[in-house]
């Protein structure tokens, strides 16, 4: 491994190709596993940078790194099983039964007293025995199963029962046979739906980490009245999980916790929006009347996590600003005390123009404004369209939007980035 790591190291820069093609050059090297490793080094790249950084890694598969949690994510994971264990500081076991690359289970290891990490993929698995060695993670212990009820497979029971865990964590692998994407929870590996009861006699608490893409709805009904809470995890503009924390115990409602993480995080903290959905379904959100603007007025438009969380209405009545329309998820206010808490969920802009959409407020818009983003939203046109209509490039911090109002009919908004 070490000869290999340095291997790694020397050609990180390398044009990969060229090394399978001059294999013969190093005997001694495995270059097809040093090809994954130098291909995924370079995924990690501020991905997670520490590991990035540490030479004598080894990353036997490339999907594996493009998979795996980022810094920032992984971090805020192990800060909530922390939670949901209730045991800050004191001692609590976690088992991660879908390893992987082994990102998880060692941001787990920094909070948690000790960690089961498992995986099936023989690769993957002596990878982790040799990492976890070079950055002294001594509290995880490595386990190399397939866990599920099939004959070639270890059931849960057998895995955990002697480890104890108190929180068990599965990544359910979101790819079926070929390589083909699946997208049903109990279509993935290993199905949670066929295991969770039997995870339930040995450890309180599931969590569970999904694609972006997931229904959250869907995953919850499916997942049964355990749900406790739904994490939206975002970060950098851009959604990167879904966290389902099961509780045996729990027979409520669950909670959705719309989660924007900082640039700086975990040195600030997150920004959540925490709503039950019922309180989304009994929720109507008031809508911009031309008479709402004042002149003096701001536009919201809500992160990545706000919006895949799903509390449109929400928003609006627990903030008291106005939405432009049911399907238009934008929002108008004129308190600038609103503005720093809204910046933290979203993004905020201050409106210098408001005007019905038409071929002549989009050629002043235009001519106003040359430098300009633009977003169009439920109107007859997309975003490039629109761009080509006011024949804006992109630069400077102005942004045009062209939005539909249920109650002015379609907009175009001038606007300031704050």
């Amino acid at each position: 491994m070490e000869q290999l790591a340095k291997f790694v190291s020397d050609h990180l820069g390398d044009d990969t190709s060229k090394l399978l093609l001059a294999r013969g050059k190093w005997p001694e090297i495995d270059m097809d596993l040093a090809v994954n490793c130098i291909e995924s080094r370079r995924k990690l790249k501020g991905k997670v940078q520490d590991w990035y950084e540490n030479p004598r890694l080894i990353f036997p598969a490339k999907l594996s790194a493009e998979q795996c949690s980022s810094s920032a994510t992984g971090r805020y994971k192990a800060a909530l099983a922390e939670r949901i264990a209730g045991t800050s500081g004191q001692v609590w076991k976690i088992a991660d039964l879908t390893g992987g690359l082994g990102v998880d289970s060692w941001f787990f290891s920094q909070r948690a007293s000790k960690v089961l990490y498992n995986e099936m993929q023989d690769g993957l698995c002596n990878a982790a025995v040799h990492n976890f060695r070079v950055l002294e993670a001594d509290n995880i212990v490595v386990s190399n199963n397939a866990v599920g009820n099939a004959a070639e497979q270890v059931s849960p029971t057998v895995l955990l029962s002697e480890f104890g865990p108190d929180i068990v964590y599965m990544d359910p692998a979101r790819r079926g046979e070929g390589g083909k994407k699946v997208f049903l929870i109990e279509e993935c590996t290993p199905d949670v739906l066929t295991l969770r009861e039997e995870i339930f006699k040995i450890s309180r608490h599931i969590l569970i980490k999904l694609s972006p893409m997931a229904d959250i709805s869907m995953v919850c009904d499916r997942l049964g009245p355990t749900c406790r809470e739904v994490h939206v995890v975002a970060t950098g503009g851009e959604c990167k999980e879904l966290l389902i924390w099961m509780d045996r115990e729990w027979a409520e409602e669950y909670h959705i916790h719309a989660v924007e993480l900082p640039a700086d995080y975990p040195e600030s903290e997150p920004s959540v929006f925490t709503f039950r959905p019922s309180e989304e379904r009994g929720s109507t959100a008031r809508t911009v009347a031309m008479t709402d603007l004042t002149g003096n007025d701001f536009l919201f438009e809500p992160g990545k996590a706000m919006m895949k969380a799903g509390a449109y209405n929400l928003v609006s009545t627990r903030m008291d600003i106005l939405k432009l329309g049911k399907s238009t998820h934008y929002y108008i206010f004129a308190d600038s005390d609103k503005i720093n808490i809204l910046k933290s969920l979203g993004k905020v802009y201050e409106i210098l123009r408001c005007q019905p959409l038409d071929k002549r407020t989009m050629k002043t818009a235009g001519k106003d404004f040359p430098k300009a983003e633009v977003t169009s939203r439920n109107l007859p046109m997309d975003t490039d369209t629109l761009r080509k209509k006011l024949g804006v490039i992109s630069g400077d911090d102005a942004h045009i939007f062209g939005l539909k109002s249920d109650s002015q009919g379609n907009l175009i908004l001038c606007t300031r980035r704050i």
